[in-house]
């Protein structure tokens, strides 16, 4: 974990060590002004010598001056090696995170990873500069004044180590039990913002259903979670605090009473016992220093862990060594294929999917909830990779094409239809960023979208909200449709992507592929079999199967599954007679 993270700090390897190096000039000028202190003490005052006080004080000023130099280099050089380290590593993840399969974003909720990218790096950031500044300083600052110590009087150091080794003792042992409860903390932390932006997503579900009275009971339910954990975590931190000060009191106490005997005993020096009460506050408020680098430390440790699972997670899909960069034609072949979700899963979702697509057919695709139409199109573009057999496009095995290649040519219009903030001409050129306008109006005319974009007062430059949200379902799914064309794929899947559409936009839709883009292989997923009937041939599945795999007149015969639909979706409960009526 630790060597994962450490590797963000590139740039800013400078800062790193610049600011412990300003930390230990600061601790050096700071132990030797009580050594001076003592001899203004014993030579000047006890002396009565006024040229050592002006001299050894005109010292002090200076050594002071520097520890102040000393201790602004540090803050400036930490906080720009912390912010640093910290936008690294929001950037490792956030890039890993562009690289993930679909298993590999199964494996992490999209709370969590928000809560990787804000809250974790955030208590990373705040240990690394603790780290680079007070985890260097005090330790720095607590062997120089137990050396310095030592060297004014062994007798009395010695109530200082027993201290020190006291203390470690029992932070050591706190931290053990310390660490699994932070672990916990961050978990409800992914469990609080899944809660705010489930709500937030869906606002206008909640407040047409009236359900706000759940949702912050649901809100107030997480945040309580973390309520919890965060006291059961911090009751195991409470005795820190003052143990380590009844220490410091005790310490000095001894101090103050042995050293009193010694100086009665001619063993020491008034100036030397201050320099030694001075080391001892030193010592022990290093120590307490410790005690909230321990804190900080316990919680970035729960973090490290889980910003280095996003950093380190390899993608379940990657490039072969040199990869085929062309895609020769849009065919497609399902050959004893396999596939399933996850290793144990009990049994395979897509099983033993024979089929042969030729280039530029129209494949209609139906079948009840759940019989693996999504997963069946999601091997073609590598979204997954099949479990066993293979999946073919233009002859070759689509695992032996470079991926980026391979999307280019496979344009899929998902179930879920999402659009992002920006205008309408900044959404279509995702399919293609250097579309000229002309192009995007062309795409649009296909997809049957620029009878509403033209009604639009900006027209294409009409900002569209984050998610789409100014826009009708119909109209997004036109747009999303219209952005897959402008790739100009050899491959088209819709996956459903016309259910909000009325029958009538449905079929000029379906017309204008079968005019404009004949030579691309397109692939109708739909409920309806108004929007598939047409197509040069149907796949009917069922639970996983190809159940079906004809024109619409054969199946009518041939299979059971589709005729009953067919028959369901005809008659007088069905939508036929919207299709009559338009």
């Amino acid at each position: 974990m630790v060597k994962t993270l450490l590797k963000e700090v590139k740039e800013y390897k400078l800062s790193s060590i610049l600011t412990p190096l300003c930390m230990v000039g600061e601790v050096v000028c700071e132990m030797i002004i009580p050594i001076l202190m003592a001899k203004i003490v014993d030579d000047g005052i006890y002396g009565n010598n006024m040229e050592i006080i002006f001299k050894i004080g005109g010292l002090m000023f200076v050594i002071a001056i520097l520890g102040l130099l000393a201790g602004l280099g540090g803050a400036y050089y930490g906080a720009n090696a912390s912010a640093g380290f910290a936008k690294n590593l929001r950037k490792a993840m956030f890039d890993n995170i562009q690289s993930f399969s679909f298993a590999n974003i199964d494996k992490f909720s999209t709370s969590g990873l928000v809560t990787r990218l804000t809250t974790d790096v955030t208590n990373i950031q705040n240990a690394y500069m603790m780290i680079l500044r007070m985890a260097m300083r005090a330790p720095a600052s607590l062997i120089i004044a137990m050396i310095a110590a030592f060297t004014i009087n062994a007798k009395l150091a010695s109530i200082y180590l027993v201290a020190v080794i006291f203390l470690a003792i029992i932070m050591v042992t706190i931290m053990g039990k310390t660490t699994r409860y932070f672990k916990q903390v961050f978990e409800k932390y992914d469990e609080l913002n899944e809660s705010v932006q489930e709500n937030v997503s869906a606002i206008r579900v909640v407040k047409a259903y009236v359900r706000e009275e759940h949702e912050n009971k649901k809100f107030k339910k997480a945040a309580a979670n973390i309520y919890k954990m965060f006291v059961k975590a911090e009751n195991n931190l409470v005795f820190i605090s003052p143990v380590m000060s009844a220490t410091v009191y005790i310490c000095i106490l001894l101090v103050s009473w042995f050293g009193a005997h010694l100086i009665v005993g001619g063993e020491l020096t008034t100036g030397n016992l201050m320099s030694l009460l001075t080391y001892c506050m030193t010592i022990l408020m290093n120590l307490m220093m410790l005690g909230m680098i321990f804190v900080m430390m316990t919680m970035a440790s729960a973090s490290g862990k889980r910003i280095a699972e996003v950093i380190e997670e390899k993608s379940s899909i990657t490039n072969k060594e040199n990869p085929i960069m062309e895609v020769k034609d849009g065919s497609i072949a399902f050959e004893h294929v396999n596939f399933e979700y996850n290793e144990d899963s009990e049994q395979p979702v897509l099983k033993d999917i024979n089929l042969k697509i030729k280039s530029g057919e129209t494949i209609g695709i139906i079948g009840g909830t759940g019989s693996a139409k999504s997963s069946l199109v999601n091997l073609i573009s590598r979204l997954y990779d099949v479990s066993e057999g293979a999946v073919k496009v233009g002859g070759v095995d689509v695992r032996d094409y470079d991926l980026e290649t391979l999307r280019d040519q496979v344009s899929v219009v998902l179930q879920k239809n999402v659009l992002f903030s920006g205008s309408i001409l900044d959404n279509l050129r995702w399919g293609d960023k250097n579309a000229s306008e002309e192009e995007c109006k062309r795409a649009c005319q296909m997809a049957c979208a620029d009878e509403f974009i033209e009604k639009m007062p900006e027209g294409y430059n009409t900002q569209i909200e984050q998610g789409g949200t100014n826009v009708s379902g119909g109209q997004r799914q036109r747009l999303c449709i219209a952005r897959a064309l402008l790739k100009k794929p050899k491959i088209l899947i819709l996956d459903d992507s016309t259910s909000a559409v009325d029958t009538s936009t449905d079929a000029k839709i379906r017309k204008a592929f079968a005019e404009e883009i004949p030579g691309t292989t397109k692939l109708i997923i739909a409920q309806r079999i108004s929007s598939v009937q047409g197509c040069d041939r149907i796949i009917v599945m069922d639970d996983g199967k190809v159940n079906g795999f004809g024109t619409h007149d054969e199946l009518l015969k041939s299979n059971d599954i589709y005729r009953e639909v067919y028959e369901s979706q005809t008659g007088a409960s069905g939508d036929a007679d919207f299709d009559e009526m338009n």
